[in-house]
């Protein structure tokens, strides 16, 4: 990336991260559009990324970026209106971005998970690389403070991501997805947020031995070991049928939360109302709560 950090130690809260770092400046960027669609090469392929810009976008200064993967059968234009995440990006700051999968119907390469491009093992890793190095030299990112999250598949390729590309994505905030990885050992701690409903019928709390995938709580307790957490997950937040349990006294701080909804399906928590997929909680928002753990979940 361009740019580098402030060398001035009194520099005024302004330009200064929320972890309280000197902001990262850059040079000679250019602004660029609101709405943009980025055509990337990766692995031989022409891949896309639909790309929102704030409109607080500063071209001198470093911006946070959320990485929001669609579900198996989704896209990037579903994934944007089901988690609302443009329009978080405009009220908080960030750039938001929704690449999209590969095949037809689209998915992403998240071991067990899902469709084409877990069958003919795709490398989705080396291509959100792709759309990081890209987005450094288009845009002026903070390279501390890059998030991922996804929905169902997407969700899937998040947990990914924090086992293979913990150098580059700051924390995870997985949604109705588990750890499809037959092994996963990150080059750091990792900070994970996931929610997920107990009455999921596509990804099931209890795991599935047809399918391959973990059990919720397999996967949350095994963030908290690789973690190196200590003590017993203490509740974080209570709402209606929304619960999270944290486990708060881990290494670099690098908490572990599960956010459980009662009866919920295979659904966003706070956002569009899908039916058929199951109950979707206006209990808890998943957006909102997933932002306030990505800032104060700045990559060391």
């Amino acid at each position: 990336m361009s740019g580098s950090p402030s060398d001035q130690p009194d520099a005024p809260a302004a330009d200064s991260a929320p972890d309280g770092t000197p902001a990262v400046r850059c040079t000679g960027k250019p602004t660029p559009p609101r709405d943009a669609i980025w055509t990337i090469s990766s692995g031989g392929r022409l891949r896309t990324v639909n790309v929102h810009v704030p409109a607080s976008y500063d071209v001198s200064r470093g911006t946070p970026l959320v990485l929001d993967f669609h579900g198996f059968t989704s896209d990037a234009v579903q994934e944007r209106a089901l988690s609302g995440m443009a329009e978080k990006a405009d009220a908080e700051g960030f750039v938001a971005m929704q690449p999209l999968g590969t095949g037809f119907p689209r998915s992403w390469n998240a071991g067990a998970c899902c469709g084409h491009a877990a069958e003919t093992e795709v490398d989705d890793v080396a291509f959100v690389r792709a759309i990081l190095d890209e987005a450094s030299e288009r845009l002026c990112l903070d390279p501390a403070r890059v998030y991922a999250t996804g929905m169902s598949n997407g969700g899937f390729l998040s947990h990914r991501l924090g086992c293979e590309l913990a150098d580059r994505i700051a924390a995870i905030a997985p949604v109705a997805g588990v750890l499809g990885m037959p092994a996963c050992a990150p080059s750091r701690p990792v900070p994970v947020l996931a929610f997920h409903g107990t009455a999921d019928m596509l990804v099931p709390w209890e795991g599935s031995t047809t399918t391959g995938f973990p059990s919720v709580d397999a996967t949350f307790t095994g963030w908290a070991a690789r973690n190196d957490c200590t003590g017993a997950p203490v509740e974080t937040y209570a709402n209606g049928d929304a619960r999270c349990m944290t486990y708060d006294q881990c290494q670099a701080d690098a908490h572990v939360t599960l956010c459980t909804i009662e009866n919920g399906g295979h659904t966003w928590p706070g956002g569009i109302l899908i039916p058929p997929f199951g109950h979707t909680s206006t209990d808890l928002s998943a957006t909102d709560l997933m932002w306030e753990f990505f800032e104060a979940h700045p990559r060391p």
